[in-house]
């Protein structure tokens, strides 16, 4: 691949999602290109992007699908899920006891690590056998991501990536060489492809928002306009939760909740009240 072939490719991919290109080698290009080459049936990745240059919707849908980083586990960052499990459920919990709902979105879920962990977390609490209704949903780019995780079957290496044992035994059955989650736990979900860049229109009255580990690779103007949105959406006294290395800075739409890291709340909200409820 060329220099100005790579140069489209970083164009068409923050045009198409936001995202900024993590690793511009061409080497690293090519080989997530390469499951696309084959698809398509191009002689390489050169020729791929030949025809991108024409315009071509379907390809640079699954050129931008294959481009963004899809790395999860379960129960990614103990202290995030120490947070939520202490924390921002218990206080919700208690704001929301007169309606017995709770609504909660992982953004950029992957191949659905994160949402299936946060199922377990919340089957901790036996809600629903109180109850209560949990939306939880939970969205993607990646469509083929997207049916993986909906499918709900997990391979050993990913099982063994921050999944407690006990947990394995409970949630989980084998399934040949790979795990398949509960029933139970796979209906708690809603899965959607969503590109974040989008209407939120269809989300409404968010109690808790998971966006962690994406908006590294936004520029800071993506960045600011997915924070609004997600503003918007989220209620008077709901949580965002953010990956270690991000913030809000720059952002007039959430303050730190307190001293919980990755934690915020809408701004304005005193951070004291917010923590303890």
């Amino acid at each position: 691949m060329q220099r100005d072939d790579i140069a489209f490719l970083a164009v068409m991919l923050r045009r198409r999602s936001g995202l900024m290109l993590a690793n511009p080698k061409p080497h690293a290009i090519e080989g997530k290109l390469a499951p696309v080459v084959r698809r398509f049936g191009f002689k390489n990745a050169a020729s791929l992007v030949a025809e991108l240059r024409h315009g071509h919707d379907a390809l640079a849908r699954a050129v931008t699908e294959a481009m963004t980083t899809n790395d999860s586990s379960f129960f990614r960052d103990r202290v995030a899920f120490d947070h939520l499990r202490e924390t921002i459920l218990p206080t919700l919990i208690r704001r929301r006891a007169a309606t017995k709902r709770l609504r909660i979105w992982s953004a950029a879920c992957a191949s659905g690590q994160e949402p299936y962990s946060i199922a377990m977390t919340l089957d901790d609490l036996k809600l629903q056998s109180e109850g209560w209704t949990v939306d939880l949903i939970a969205t993607d780019l990646n469509s083929q991501m997207v049916a993986r995780a909906e499918h709900g079957v997990f391979s050993h290496f990913e099982v063994q990536r921050g999944l407690p044992i006990r947990r394995l035994i409970a949630h989980f059955t084998q399934d040949g060489h790979d795990w398949r989650i509960a029933e139970p736990l796979r209906r708690m979900v809603r899965f959607r492809q969503f590109n974040l860049l989008d209407s939120y229109g269809w989300l409404d009255d968010i109690d808790l928002i998971l966006c962690r580990n994406v908006l590294m690779y936004f520029e800071p103007r993506i960045r600011s306009g997915v924070l609004e949105r997600a503003a918007e959406i989220l209620t008077g006294d709901g949580y965002l939760m953010l990956g270690p290395a991000e913030g809000t800075e720059g952002s007039a739409f959430f303050a730190p909740a307190g001293q919980m890291r990755g934690v915020y709340v809408k701004a304005g909200k005193p951070a004291a009240r917010t923590a303890a409820g």
